[in-house]
């Protein structure tokens, strides 16, 4: 496995680099944000490892590069920023997961083979290009969405909450499972992060329409139906 470590913390980053490589990984390490920045078009990594505050470009500003120059390598965020705003908007600019300082080891491993097997599973599983639900429209290649004709503007959250409700037409999806598989991290179950998201969706996708796609089912989650 080739993962790429971000890290500026130089005791931090060799007990991560000495951990991984017991594990049989192999790693580069990027100590700054201009290296990660050129490195992160390298498309032979499995995961990246990537901290927040660096010296020069912040971690954020990475994210939000690798997923405009269409990285979609999974990303796990390793910040001793803790607060669940901070681990929102990482999950939001792109990462895949967050893991907050001090950590474990084992959980870290655990989470990166996480990662990395959803990762797999989702390429060797065939994707459609496009997704439809009455007069709504994903395309999954173009990061494109239209209802009626008309092009919505999504965050990347968003999209990935659309298109697992599109995927899911007609099959109501808990809010735990919303978040394992849109945020990708066991987040505190009481969070509102999932109710906030479907609220931006339905405000996007809903709001003037006649008909609505995005209904809530009472005690059991969230639901896009066709009419």
């Amino acid at each position: 496995m080739f993962v790429l470590l971000v890290e500026d913390n130089s005791r931090i980053s060799e007990f991560i680099v000495k951990g991984l490589e017991s594990e049989e990984m192999t790693v580069v390490l990027a100590e700054n944000g201009t290296d990660a920045r050129r490195l992160l078009d390298d498309r032979k990594w499995d995961i990246i490892l990537l901290d927040i505050m660096l010296p020069d470009i912040d971690g954020l500003e990475l994210l939000q590069y690798a997923r405009f120059r269409k990285v979609y390598t999974p990303i796990l965020v390793i910040s001793a920023l803790g607060e669940p705003d901070d681990k929102v908007k990482a999950l939001d600019y792109g990462a895949d997961d967050y893991l907050s300082k001090p950590f474990h080891f084992t959980e870290m491993i655990a989470r990166i083979h996480a990662l990395t097997r959803r990762a797999r599973m989702h390429y060797e599983q065939p994707v459609a290009e496009e997704l439809r639900c009455a007069d709504l429209c994903l395309n999954i290649d173009r990061h494109q969405v239209e209802r009626g004709g008309q092009e919505i503007s999504l965050t990347l959250q968003e999209f990935k909450l659309l298109r697992l409700l599109m995927e899911n037409t007609d099959k109501v999806l808990s809010r735990a499972q919303i978040l394992e598989s849109v945020w990708g991290i066991n987040f505190d179950t009481n969070t509102n992060v999932v109710d906030v998201y479907i609220s931006y969706l339905r405000n996007k996708i809903d709001a003037g329409q006649e008909h609505k796609l995005i209904q809530t089912v009472k005690g059991r989650g969230y639901v896009i139906r066709t009419f």
